[in-house]
């Protein structure tokens, strides 16, 4: 399907045309072949004034937390109240051998065949941050099929997975009822960046999950206080990250968490705060998309491609500082006189 095609469908196709004009768009965009990339950015331009008005939610947490079981008992409440879901799983990639379960579908039995959800999980082929390279992309082509909330859920690897906080409204961390200590619960990283926590599974552990409750409460507090200056205490007009316990498995406290993600939309529209968030995150896209460029010009480049092999062979075997070859490749490419190379 060419790019006008696949365009025509998500816009305007019947409910299975849709679905399957998303598929392919997505699989368009994922492609690293350069005639499909000048063809992914022709549909995204053309996409892009259909998109901006669904609400994109974050979903991270440890591997095990449930954030399947979570997103699907959300996903079902959400159509039973008449909106439209898409979920973009993020299924973590071999460094063996490069590839993917993709295997989260099965986990939303319910909710992947639901005709008003729709489901695609990613390889994050070795993207860090939790998050696939074009998750972005992916995002907007559901917005432009005209669904309301598009959940991110992220691998699961653990306190550095923040880059889904750099494209969503709102970034909602799962943890477990006896997940750490006070300390755990104080560590910088996942934690401070959070705009509202969940202490999933409460249901087995109830103590424990308000024990929990108390602790990352009181960690958030301190985090505001001395952290992040839009998460500030003393404002009402500003969102305070909350700490709210759940049981997905058996839907309970489900509507409570839709209510949070509610008030926090609306605080942080009327504040202005939503929209400047996504104005830094369009920036921010731009930016690494321009050092992804830059590596991928870096490496095809005829002089560096020449260097590389021998000076590769060089830091292997000791005769040369990896600091040294990096900067020799780097004058090869600007064209620069080449320093020492031993």
């Amino acid at each position: 399907m060419t790019p006008q095609q696949l365009q025509e469908g998500i816009l305007h196709g019947a409910p299975a045309v849709r679905r399957r004009a998303m598929a392919k768009a997505i699989t368009l965009l994922e492609s690293t072949r350069a005639d499909h990339r000048t063809q992914g950015d022709e549909l995204l331009t053309a996409l892009l004034p259909h998109t901006g008005r669904a609400f994109r939610l974050g979903i991270s947490g440890v591997p095990g937390v449930g954030k399947s079981t979570f997103i699907e008992a959300l996903g079902l409440h959400l159509i039973a109240q008449g909106l439209k879901v898409a979920v973009l799983a993020i299924d973590p990639s071999s460094t063996v051998s490069g590839g993917s379960i993709l295997g989260d579908k099965t986990r939303m039995e319910h909710l992947s065949v639901h005709p008003d959800a729709y489901i695609r999980p990613s390889p994050s082929s070795g993207t860090l941050g939790g998050v696939a390279e074009k998750t972005r992309e992916a995002m907007l082509v559901c917005e432009a099929a005209g669904y309301d909330v598009v959940i991110i859920e992220t691998v699961g690897v653990g306190q550095s997975e923040i880059a889904v906080q750099g494209m969503t409204d709102m970034f909602c961390v799962l943890q477990l009822p006896n997940a750490g200590d006070d300390l755990q619960a104080i560590k910088k990283g996942v934690m401070e960046l959070a705009d509202l926590v969940v202490i999933n599974k409460a249901d087995i552990d109830p103590h424990a999950a308000t024990r929990a409750q108390a602790q990352i409460t009181s960690s958030l507090r301190l985090l505001s206080m001395h952290g992040n200056p839009e998460h500030a205490h003393h404002d009402e007009s500003l969102w305070t990250p909350k700490v709210i316990t759940l049981s997905a498995l058996k839907g309970e406290g489900v509507d409570g968490f839709w209510a949070a993600v509610q008030e926090f939309r609306r605080l942080q529209t009327a504040n202005g705060r939503l929209a400047a968030r996504r104005e830094r995150q369009s920036l921010a896209w731009m930016w690494e998309r321009i050092d992804a460029g830059l590596k991928q010009a870096f490496r095809q480049h005829p002089q560096v491609r020449e260097l590389l092999p021998r000076l590769q062979q060089d830091v292997t075997a000791g005769r040369i500082a990896a600091s040294t070859a990096a900067r020799n490749l780097l004058a090869a490419q600007s064209g620069q006189a080449l320093q020492a190379t031993i």
